[in-house]
């Protein structure tokens, strides 16, 4: 199978918007205390941190919490929302301009065994993949992976040559970021059309 880690040269791009197109198709993968599981990103939401008043580095600046997105591109930004989902993100763009990509949703692909327990379920459904705070679970992602190199051995995505063309992809606004203003109805959610482990459209 044709197998190929992402390099950083994909993360280190000035289109947060069309790197978040990029991503589905694309296969995050994890390595957890010798446990690899791997889903296709199938939903995923830009955040620009310089414009866009639903990023977290544009609301809150530089805090422990988000300067990572302040960092090297082709990072891991994880946040627990809620007190309750883990958040996985994906920086992008150089250093000090902090973009990044939310993981909505994923098809889970290997290690389904594990992915079904983490997620006490007993067979593939949405529920196992579809939402952001799932697929972190899915995959064992909590803010113990924060600040990971994608390039790295515990958390990484890979190209496997699964073709999404335009025609495929739906874009609507944003989740829960009502607080943005007018930033709140970019359409900046992306998601594979017809796919069983997206979110319904808002």
């Amino acid at each position: 199978m044709y197998s190929k880690k992402i390099p950083r040269s994909f993360y280190n791009r000035d289109d947060v918007v069309g790197i978040a197109k990029d991503l589905l198709g694309k296969v995050l993968c994890t390595n957890i205390d010798g446990v690899f599981t791997s889903g296709i990103i199938v939903e995923t939401e830009a955040y620009n941190g310089r414009t866009d008043k639903a990023c977290h580095s544009f609301t809150h600046d530089k805090t422990n919490r988000t300067k990572i997105m302040f960092d090297t591109p082709g990072y891991s930004y994880v946040y627990l929302c809620y007190g309750i989902h883990y958040l996985f993100n994906v920086v992008t763009n150089k250093k000090g301009y902090a973009d990044a990509i939310l993981i909505r949703g994923i098809e889970p692909l290997e290690g389904i065994e594990f992915i079904l327990a983490r997620r006490n379920k007993l067979k593939l459904e949405r529920s196992v993949g579809g939402g952001p705070g799932i697929a972190s679970q899915a995959l064992g992602i909590t803010t113990i992976h924060y600040g990971l190199d994608l390039l790295g051995s515990q958390v990484w995505i890979e190209d496997r040559k699964i073709k999404v063309q335009d025609s495929q992809i739906l874009s609507s606004p944003r989740v829960g970021v009502d607080y943005a203003g007018e930033d709140a109805k970019l359409p900046w959610r992306f998601r594979i059309r017809g796919n069983r482990f997206t979110s319904p459209a808002k």
